[in-house]
């Protein structure tokens, strides 16, 4: 199991530090685990609503160590998805913030930790799980969508010790949160650290506050990792200008950064002896299924690297056959032990076994080179036609971004439109549009909104986007 054995080898470790100035040893995190489950029946489902905070990430620890199943959510999510989910599952308990759990009908609170309450939720009975789910998240960028991969432990032990060891992640790391832990990068962090004895530094407060920084510094942090949101956050934060002495590691996922951004940040960490991973992943591979060693972060600059120990990828064309050339596009597929065991639409789902068989065909365009080192380009579904030309809407987007980070490129054949935030930079757009794809500008609108909706990984939310 995941967090099996922990306490006998770092009882005296500090486990979890928060900006709040607590300090839980591991010793500590294993008697308020032991608390907290006292009242759940084994194989219980039981919803998380998460912060990064010490109640959150104790609960989680918890019931991964006692063979229950929490679903992460984001503990400010959507109400109404909310009870959409309850309705949906049936959860006999909610791990809540406890100022949270008014909006829990006919239900009662067993149990309370500082600022957190579980509460049972009165008639619900815990479903049938299977003996292998571990975890459930929501598929990224639906926190609420009643679609939800099913985890097992055998995927969690495989991502958390393979990303441990391709990082080199001991007991001395000291990993500042930036990321929710309801999200799977964010949560992939906690569990690789965790396993390896490492002190976890909690922060709820946002990169563009002092605060932030401070607990940074005082708590010598020493990696950093982030979505392409988080390092444009960071570029305008002048990261380049501040002296962080303690930080040599700082990791990149959640969707392709642009390659000036990249290169800017590759350059700095070369720079100043600090490495620079980019990796690629998917909730349905429990996080991460590629890394891009940091010696190669300029030489192989916007590729999403190798697969990741104990994975690996293939390409394949649109009849399912398997392309052996180089630099030929193809459908991405990885193949490894943390590939999920499937989804789940419903309650009865969460008997189901391994569907999956460790093979996940992920949805992306790619390619790979001589060195084998592979290049996403773009989405299988993201593409359109415009008078009979195919456009990528991902590498339109990249393109684009050159210009403009605030940027989102929607259509359907025969119309495309860009959203973009700032109406100076309307006709430039246009004009750069028309001179990379030679189409029509009638082909395609720029479209002025106030702001470009992304979720709390820092992507792109294109169903709100408005209808133009």
């Amino acid at each position: 199991m995941l967090f099996d054995q922990l306490v006998d080898k770092y009882s005296e470790n500090y486990a979890l530090i928060t900006d709040k100035g607590e300090k839980v040893k591991y010793a500590d995190l294993d008697i308020l685990t032991a608390q907290l489950i006292v009242d759940i029946g084994k194989r219980s489902l039981v919803f998380c609503l998460c912060d990064n905070n010490v109640e959150s990430l104790s609960g989680y620890f918890s019931f991964i160590k006692n063979d229950i199943v929490p679903l992460m959510l984001d503990s400010t999510v959507d109400s109404n998805l909310l009870q959409g989910l309850i309705e949906k599952y049936h959860p006999e308990y909610i791990w809540s913030p406890t100022d949270k759990i008014n909006q829990f009908y006919n239900s009662n609170v067993i149990f309370s930790f500082e600022n957190y309450s579980l509460i049972r939720i009165k008639g619900n009975a815990s479903p049938r799980l299977n003996d292998d789910l571990a975890l459930l998240l929501t598929t990224s960028g639906s926190t609420g969508s009643p679609k939800l991969v099913r985890i097992s432990y055998d995927n969690l032990e495989a991502n958390a010790n393979s990303i441990a060891e391709y990082l080199s992640i001991d007991k001395n790391e000291r990993p500042i949160t930036a990321l929710p832990m309801s999200y799977t990068f964010g949560l992939s962090i906690i569990n690789s650290h965790l396993i390896k004895g490492a002190a976890i530094l909690l922060t709820s407060k946002s990169l563009m506050e002092k605060e932030f920084w401070t607990f940074l510094k005082e708590e010598k942090a020493t990696s950093l990792s982030g979505v392409p949101y988080t390092f444009e956050m960071l570029k305008k934060l002048r990261f380049f200008n501040m002296n962080l002495e303690h930080l040599k590691t700082m990791t990149q996922a959640g969707g392709k950064m642009n390659d000036e951004l990249n290169h800017k940040f590759s350059e700095f960490c070369n720079k100043s002896g600090i490495n620079f991973f980019v990796m690629y992943g998917q909730t349905e591979a429990t996080a991460r299924m590629s890394y891009l060693p940091a010696k190669y972060s300029l030489s192989k600059l916007g590729s999403m690297g190798i697969a990741i120990p104990g994975g690996r990828f293939y390409l394949v064309d649109d009849n399912g056959e398997t392309i052996v050339e180089n630099e030929a596009v193809g459908e991405l597929v990885y193949e490894g032990k943390n590939v999920s065991m499937g989804y789940a639409i419903s309650r009865e789902d969460l008997i189901r076994g391994d569907e999956n068989n460790r093979v996940l065909i992920t949805g992306d365009l790619a390619k790979r080179d001589a060195e084998g080192f592979y290049y996403i380009v773009g989405r299988k579904k993201r593409f359109i036609k415009l008078f009979g030309n195919r456009i990528n809407l991902d590498e339109t987007e990249r393109l684009i971004k050159n210009i403009t980070a605030n940027v989102a490129c929607t259509g359907l054949d025969d119309k495309m439109v860009i959203y973009i935030t700032d109406e100076e930079l309307i006709s430039k757009v246009k004009s750069f549009i028309v001179e990379k794809t030679k189409i029509n500008q009638k082909a395609f609108k720029v479209a002025l909104i106030d702001l470009i909706p992304i979720n709390s990984s820092g992507k792109t939310i294109y169903s709100e986007l408005p209808k133009i």
